[in-house]
């Protein structure tokens, strides 16, 4: 197994206690990595990179690719080479091929890339929207979000799984993106299913976290009561950043 480095900038509990504010650009932050998903500045939307690329995918359902100068509060990269790669001919569930990959991928207890193209029957997304200061905690944040649906569509899911005992650094299980083959639409996924798609894998035994230094961080209380029904709250049916 190599050892792919996963890099990620602040926490899930950071952003659960809203701390939204940037901590890297973009420019720094594909220095560490090729493939990986995150938010930007202020929860202007979700962020979706591979091949090297990263798009920004807007409250409003529209996508392009990310200017360099701009923030996150909050992603996970790292440099994708799959170790394993296989690909599925019929129709599954998120939640069936989740269990494909369950037996696919080589330890629950280390972090995995997920990168998922193909053709899919349906894709619900959601994406959270531009927030101003006072911000508000994230579990309200999500209220208000941007849902989006799409058919018969081509296009990549990229995510991660992040091993149990990580929860509240991130998000503990499959944590995935969404962007359609024309690269103007996604977000964050709820629910799909596929009919055919190639998926690959990339293990990592590696995990290096940046903190955020700003005065906000280092004076916030970042104590959450019952951790995980704030996190369960925040992703809904698989809400997440």
């Amino acid at each position: 197994m190599s050892n792919h480095t996963v890099y990620q900038a602040s926490t899930m509990v950071a952003l659960l206690s809203g701390l939204y504010d940037g901590a890297i650009t973009f420019d720094k932050l594909q220095q560490y990595g090729d493939f990986g998903i995150g938010t930007f500045h202020q929860l202007d939307g979700e962020m979706i990179a591979f091949d090297g690329d990263y798009y920004h995918l807007y409250p409003n359902g529209t996508a392009r690719k990310v200017e360099l100068q701009e923030s996150t509060p909050f992603s996970t990269v790292t440099f994708f080479e799959p170790e394993q790669t296989f690909e599925l001919n019929g129709t599954f569930t998120r939640q069936q091929l989740e269990q494909i990959l369950n037996d696919r991928i080589s330890s629950p207890n280390i972090f995995h890339a997920i990168r998922i193209e193909g053709t899919f029957r349906e894709v619900n997304t959601r994406t959270v929207t531009h927030q101003s200061k006072p911000y508000k905690p994230f579990v309200e944040v999500t209220k208000s979000q941007s849902s989006f649906h799409f058919e018969r569509t081509n296009g990549v899911i990229a995510g991660f799984w992040t091993p149990a005992f990580a929860q509240g650094i991130g998000v503990a299980g499959y944590h995935l993106h969404f962007i359609n083959e024309q690269r103007n639409g996604g977000g964050h996924v709820l629910d799909f299913v596929v009919e055919k798609c190639k998926i690959s894998i990339c293990s990592s035994e590696q995990f290096n976290l940046l903190l955020p230094g700003d005065e906000s961080y280092l004076k916030a209380d970042l104590h959450t009561p019952d951790l995980e029904q704030a996190i369960m709250t925040a992703e809904g049916a698989g809400v997440g950043v």
